[in-house]
């Protein structure tokens, strides 16, 4: 076999075509979470802790000096990371237990055992009358 049939039928999975939806999505929906925690959520959370803008939120190392840069920590855009972080992780968590959910009610549909036939329940009425 070839490295390009190989190649052919890796692609042709089904699983690899979804991974690269899913990649594709989760970035998207990163940008998204970005945009709503930098935009919308830190902004009041910076004023009821005093005006403080997290992103502006850093340790200096050393200063600049002329052409050389400052180097610092920025532990501000960290925290907004972390916010970033738990909210896809709490939008991940609710799609799993939507879809788990969703698999349990399958499962307790088809665990349900099957009306009896006319014949069965023919058959039960006459054992009924035998034995009275």
């Amino acid at each position: 076999m070839s490295l390009i049939s190989e190649f052919k039928e890796f692609i042709n999975r089904g699983n690899v075509i979804d991974l690269a939806v899913g990649v594709i999505i989760g970035g998207a929906f990163g940008k998204i979470t970005a945009s709503l925690v930098d935009n919308i959520l830190m902004p009041p959370i910076g004023i009821v802790l005093g005006g403080v803008h997290f992103k502006d939120l850093k340790i200096i190392l050393k200063e600049k000096v002329g052409e050389a840069n400052e180097i610092s920590i920025n532990y501000g855009m960290f925290m907004q990371s972390i916010v970033d972080f738990l909210i896809i992780a709490f939008v991940i968590f609710m799609v799993v237990k939507f879809v788990n959910s969703m698999k349990r009610k399958e499962e307790a549909v088809a665990v349900a055992p099957p009306a009896p036939s006319t014949q069965e329940i023919l058959l039960t009425e006459i054992r009924d009358l035998l034995k009275k």
